[in-house]
C-alpha cells in the first residue's frame, strides 16, 4: 500500500497510474526530444515489467477488502467445512478400526480353534486376518497426526514466515512470546488475512491425504472380504464331499 496525500494506492495501482501519465506525457521541442526521449521509452518499459510482475502475483488484500462481513463469512465458512470434513474423516477410520477389531478378535477365537479340526479353513481364515489387519494399519495412518517442531522465531513474524494460527508452529513457545506475535500479526490485516488462507490452504492438504488413505482402507477391506467370502465358500464346497467308507477286514475266519 502506498499514501498519497489522502489517498491510499497499491503498487499496482500506482504503477498503472505512473504509466499512463507517461504515455500522455509529450515532449514540445526539438531539444527534449532528442535528450530525454529514450531515457522516458526505458522507464516505460520498466513499468511495463513491473505491471506484468504485479499482475502474475496473488491480489492482494486490502484492509477495505478484508473487512467486510462477506470476506469474513467467506473464510469463517470454508474454516468450518475443513473441519467437519475432517472430523468426518475421522469417524470412517474409526468405523473400520472398531470393524475390523472385532473380526479380529472373533478370528482369533473362534476360527483359530476350528483349524485343529479343519484344517482347510486356513487360508480362507488367513485372507480374512490379513486384510482386517491391512485395512486397520491404513486407518491408522490417516488418523495419525503430524506434529512439527512448534517454535517460531521474531524474524519469521517481521517477515510474514510463520503461520500463527496453526498450533504446530508455536506450541512450544512462551504465551508471552506468542502474545506479542499475535498482537503484531492483528495489526497487519495483509498478514492476518494471508494466515487464515494459508490455514485453510494446509487444512485441505491434510484432508486430501487423509480421505485417500481412508479410501484405500475402504477398498482393502472390501476386497478383503469379498475374497474372504469366496475362499471359505470354495474351501467348503472343496471339502463338503462324503466322508470315505471304513472298511473293515474279518481276520477270525467266520463267515459273520
Amino acid at each position: 500500500m502506498l499514501a498519497l496525500g489522502n489517498t491510499t494506492l497499491t503498487k499496482k495501482e500506482y504503477h498503472e497510474g505512473t504509466y499512463r501519465l507517461m504515455e500522455e506525457h509529450r515532449f514540445f521541442t526539438g531539444y527534449a526530444k532528442e535528450l530525454l526521449k529514450d531515457g522516458k521509452i526505458k522507464n516505460m518499459k520498466k513499468l511495463s515489467k513491473k505491471k506484468e510482475a504485479l499482475e502474475l502475483e496473488s491480489p492482494e488484500i486490502t484492509e477495505k477488502a478484508g473487512t467486510t462481513k462477506g470476506m469474513q463469512t467467506l473464510l469463517r465458512l470454508t474454516s468450518q467445512n475443513h473441519i467437519q470434513l475432517s472430523e468426518i474423516a475421522d469417524s470412517k477410520a474409526n468405523i473400520l478400526i472398531s470393524v475390523n477389531a472385532i473380526i479380529i478378535s472373533v478370528i482369533l477365537s473362534v476360527l483359530l480353534r476350528k483349524l485343529q479340526t479343519d484344517p482347510y479353513l486356513g487360508i480362507p481364515t488367513a485372507v480374512f486376518l490379513l486384510s482386517s489387519v491391512v485395512t486397520i494399519i491404513i486407518a491408522i495412518l490417516a488418523t495419525r497426526p503430524k506434529v512439527t517442531m512448534g517454535t517460531f522465531e521474531d524474524d519469521d513474524v517481521v517477515n510474514k514466515k510463520t503461520n500463527l494460527l496453526f498450533f504446530g508452529n508455536f506450541h512450544r513457545v512462551s504465551q508471552d512470546k506468542y502474545e506479542r506475535a499475535m498482537r503484531q500479526m492483528m495489526k497487519d490485516s495483509d498478514y492476518l488475512y494471508s494466515s487464515i488462507v494459508q490455514d485453510i490452504y494446509h487444512l485441505g492438504s491434510v484432508l486430501g491425504k487423509k480421505y485417500k488413505l481412508i479410501r484405500l482402507a475402504y477398498n482393502v477391506f472390501m476386497i478383503g472380504i469379498v475374497v474372504s467370502v469366496i475362499a471359505f465358500a470354495v474351501a467348503v464346497m472343496i471339502n463338503s464331499g462324503p466322508p470315505p467308507e471304513t472298511v473293515t477286514t474279518n481276520t477270525s475266519g467266520s463267515p459273520f
